[in-house]
């Protein structure tokens, strides 16, 4: 299995993951997995395109503009992983668990996670 692939598998099972998350109303970590989706997607494309271990880094912008990706995605794009670009900490360590939690709920945790599965999408075409 070649490093990308790796990356993939990592990706499909987090996707998996916040499907139950959702499931079982776990909302805050709904966000987190959804984000280790798109980290994980953005590192395989990396991997596969400069053939090299992709960068050390959590934040999503930073690696869709390292991999080359950043400059082809709509703005609605853009603007999603920006949305989940915080939730990777708050997730982990919520400062304001109250007012996420608000933001969370059981309709926008299934938008965030089909929007996430349309964006896992969108990289493995560019594969």
């Amino acid at each position: 299995m070649g490093e990308s692939e790796y990356w993939l598998d990592l990706a499909r099972y987090d996707l998996e993951t916040a499907k139950v998350m959702n499931q079982s109303r776990r909302y805050l970590y709904v966000g987190f997995m959804c984000h280790q989706v798109i980290e994980k997607s953005l590192k395989a494309y990396y991997s596969q395109r400069f053939k090299s271990a992709p960068p050390y880094t959590h934040n999503l912008s930073l690696l869709a503009e390292k991999a080359g990706l950043y400059s082809v995605m709509a703005e609605e794009q853009k603007n999603f992983i920006d949305f989940l670009e915080p939730l990777n900490i708050e997730a982990r360590y919520p400062t304001q668990k109250d007012k996420l939690l608000a933001l969370l709920t059981s309709e926008k945790c299934m938008e965030i996670v089909q929007r996430t599965e349309s964006e896992l999408q969108w990289v493995m075409t560019k594969l």
